[in-house]
């Protein structure tokens, strides 16, 4: 037996001398790293394919199961990361086709909406406000009023982000603030790795900023539009004085829910902090290099104000015209007029969007879509609500917490709106059969929609931010489900104690 196993041992080194076994065992220990490190994208499509070909559960169609399959696919890879998250774009793109069936024309038409169209233009809107150094002088209004402080100055970022945002919505102001986040990162080391942390905590000042603040307005985000108009539409009749309540105005929506936004400010400062503990506690390096930057540039030229005056032209359209052109379109238009003016040049902008981050928000949009038309979204959500009936969620406190989660869940791998637009006569409809108000059970859905922090694609403020290079997918996760849970608990605190003395 010795003997055998001897002569085994010479032959397999005598083969691995040659040059055919060497170029075996090379292809074998490539194989062996490749699958171990792309180990996570073939998870993926194996858990993907056992659900496409397993039978569609009573109430989904077999469309809805493919689109579902699809959707944790996507999760799977959004989370991991096995490859580039472009790449999942494309693959999304090309399961709709292969897999549904869709002509690829209709595709693209999901894919370039004008929610896709303002994160593009966002993002070229951000390269020129860079081109024109307008950011530093921003962050420098901003440290004036904070000081050096790392901990002050995230919070001055967080709740300058908020403000903004409540009025202009997050999109907007993500856009406008990621390079005043860049900048003071910049500025404090040129080595990306010496300031891991403080960039996290920088850059998600300004995404979960802006993020709590959307709920505080109206024009906050479209998910609190839709909410109100499905108020409307269910509960309002102009014969009954009694619905005269589902009638809720800009300003009773500030009364309930802009508190919360006050209340959870400084709790996006201290989670932030505890979970990434930033390199540098002060950012004095930083703030002299950045007034010495600013004095550098003397006082604001000719092409500042007409940038400030762009950038402000923009802001108005829209707010006020939104509705007729749409963001994108007023995007977009911006991003021209800066070209014409001559204060950005298209090399800049090439070079400074990053195109995969854009189809990747497509791709995600779309599939959102998919999940809306083929009832996939509306499965889950009855699924979800089915199992935590015998946990006490049927109705009260229960099926508050029960309708947060879920929306929470939702939102995070499709666009607020679109939770909203899925979930709201759902949620509205047991509210009616449970003996619980519409308002308070709309409320809950449409702020809960806001608690997209665990993923890049969860609202297009995380999208922009993560735009930058700094963070990473994971990233989301270990900071999202802490805001998460700290969102949810104030939330339902504010449902139970604050709402009903307003009335509720």
């Amino acid at each position: 037996m010795n003997l055998k196993n001897s002569n085994l041992m010479t032959i397999q080194t005598q083969l691995n001398s040659t040059f055919a076994g060497k170029i075996l065992r090379l292809f074998s220990d490539f194989l062996i790293h490749y699958l171990w490190e792309k180990r996570w994208f073939f998870i993926a499509l194996f858990v993907g394919g056992v659900l496409m070909l397993a039978p569609a559960p009573n109430g989904l169609s077999p469309e809805g199961m493919i689109v579902l399959a699809m959707s944790i696919m996507a999760t799977i890879m959004f989370i991991t990361e096995p490859i580039p998250l472009p790449a999942v774009a494309l693959l999304i793109i090309l399961g709709q086709i292969f897999l549904l069936g869709h002509d690829s024309s209709l595709v693209a038409k999901t894919i370039w909406n004008d929610s896709v169209l303002f994160i593009l233009g966002s993002l070229m809107l951000a390269v020129a406000v860079v081109k024109q150094n307008l950011d530093k002088r921003i962050a420098w209004l901003i440290v004036r009023i904070t000081g050096t402080k790392t901990s002050r100055i995230c919070f001055g970022i967080s709740l300058v982000s908020g403000l903004l945002a409540s009025f202009v919505g997050e999109h907007t102001v993500a856009a406008m603030m990621l390079p005043v986040g860049i900048t003071l990162v910049t500025l404090t080391s040129d080595d990306p790795k010496k300031v891991r942390n403080l960039a996290a905590v920088l850059l998600f000042s300004i995404a979960y900023g802006a993020s709590v603040a959307g709920i505080g307005t109206p024009s906050g985000g479209a998910r609190n539009a839709i909410m109100i108009g499905y108020w409307k539409e269910f509960f309002y009749d102009p014969a009954n004085p009694e619905t005269y309540k589902f009638i809720v105005d800009y300003a009773r929506w500030m009364l309930f829910a802009y508190p919360m936004f006050l209340i959870q400010a400084p709790f996006v400062t201290l989670i932030l902090l505890y979970t990434f503990r930033p390199e540098y506690r002060d950012l004095s390096r930083a703030v002299v290099k950045l007034r010495q930057t600013v004095e550098s540039q003397g006082g604001m030229t000719r092409s500042d104000w007409v940038a400030i005056f762009l950038f402000f032209i923009v802001l108005l359209g829209w707010i006020f015209a939104s509705d007729i052109f749409g963001m994108g379109t007023i995007a977009i238009l911006g991003a021209v007029l800066f070209l014409v003016a001559g204060l950005v040049k298209w090399e800049d902008i090439n070079s400074g969007v990053n195109w995969g981050v854009v189809l990747l928000y497509g791709a995600a949009i779309s599939l959102g879509i998919e999940m809306k038309e083929t009832g996939a979204a509306e499965w889950v959500a009855m699924s979800f609500l089915s199992l935590l009936e015998p946990f006490g969620a049927a109705d009260g406190f229960g099926l508050w917490a029960a309708v947060s989660v879920l929306t929470t869940a939702v939102t995070n791998m499709m666009s607020n709106g679109a939770a909203v637009a899925v979930l709201g006569p759902i949620v509205l409809k047991m509210a009616t059969v449970a003996g619980e108000s519409p308002i308070t059970i709309g409320f809950i859905t449409a702020i809960s929609s806001a608690f997209a922090y665990l993923t890049v694609v969860g609202t297009p403020a995380c999208t922009i931010v993560y735009a930058s290079g700094y963070l990473k997918t994971t990233d989301f996760l270990v900071v999202g489900w802490k805001m998460a849970v700290a969102s949810t608990i104030i939330m339902l605190l504010a449902a139970r104690l604050y709402w009903p003395i307003l009335g509720l």
